[in-house]
């Protein structure tokens, strides 16, 4: 037999019960902006080049770090002005150590209203390294944080490099947590079962999402918008059969910061924005909120 993870069943979609969100809306959308911090000199890292995380190239890694701490420096401030413009939440994932390195971005979006969702210490790590009880401290070091500077603790969680071990659901609902953004197997939310109890998996994208599409894959800032605007028109085109899905978008604001594809990416934003009284745009902890009022039949 292969090896499973026994978190879920197998739900074909065809068989799925109708449900609806807010308003009557059968799709949602929200938007995942990543508030990354990472070591200079040591540990992981997206690069623009190869360079010291991949093996090629000395340390320190110049390139690679000072182009993703453009996102903390300039991007994110952009990208809060276009959501701004746009009149659209986020739900922002937060390495906790933004709390030293930049404090008034992680302000700028409380002030906001965004959600604050766990998305672990730094992304130089990858917790599916560690020892359960190290992944363990990890993450309660990872919700102090949070806790002493929003006064509430998270509710969602997205591991850095969405690397898990064995155990990690487990993990995270005995650290509290309601919902987790790792597992990109559905178009719905799906419950998991750990040996804590329920955790809401809520989808997240790893296809509409500028890592894999413009660093990995080196999509232009023109074909990610054009990903963006085919991915949103299809989604309401399926939603006609009267099933709800949840469409994630993931931006990094050192990736889609820069400013010929914050260019690309407000226009995109645009046409979702345009289509507010048709679909629910909204956070992840609200999608987990609507989930949890519905009977408990409904949601897989």
């Amino acid at each position: 037999m292969l090896p499973t993870h026994g978190r879920y069943a197998y739900h074909p979609w065809p068989s799925r019960p109708a449900y609806a969100w807010p308003n009557g809306a059968k799709l949602a959308v929200y938007l995942g902006v990543n508030l990354e911090h990472f070591a200079f000199g040591e540990g992981l890292g997206a690069e623009l080049a190869p360079g010291a995380a991949s093996g090629v190239g000395p340390y320190p890694d110049v390139l690679n770090f000072a182009w993703r701490d453009y996102g903390n420096r300039v991007g994110g401030w952009r990208l809060i002005e276009l959501l701004d413009e746009l009149s659209m939440p986020a739900t922002v994932l937060l390495n906790s150590a933004m709390y030293d390195y930049a404090p008034e971005l992680v302000a700028a979006h409380r002030a906001r209203g965004d959600e604050m969702a766990g998305h672990g210490r730094t992304n130089s790590e990858r917790q599916s390294l560690f020892h359960e009880a190290d992944e363990a401290l990890l993450i309660a070091e990872a919700t102090a944080a949070m806790v002493a500077q929003e006064g509430q603790a998270p509710r969602g969680w997205l591991s850095p490099w969405i690397a898990e071990s064995r155990v990690t659901p487990d993990l995270l609902v005995e650290a509290g947590y309601r919902y987790t953004l790792n597992w990109c197997a559905d178009d719905q939310p799906i419950w998991m079962q750990t040996r804590a109890g329920k955790l809401l998996a809520i989808p997240y994208p790893q296809e509409v999402n500028d890592i894999p599409s413009i660093a990995a894959r080196k999509d232009g800032a023109a074909q990610f918008a054009e990903m963006i605007v085919d991915d949103f028109e299809e989604r309401l085109r399926q939603c006609r059969d009267g099933k709800p899905q949840v469409m994630g978008i993931a931006l990094h604001p050192y990736i889609v910061g820069q400013p010929y594809r914050m260019r690309a990416l407000r226009r995109a934003l645009a046409r979702i924005a345009a289509a507010r009284d048709e679909v629910w745009i909204t956070t992840a902890g609200a999608i987990f909120d609507h989930v949890t009022s519905l009977p408990e039949e409904v949601v897989p």
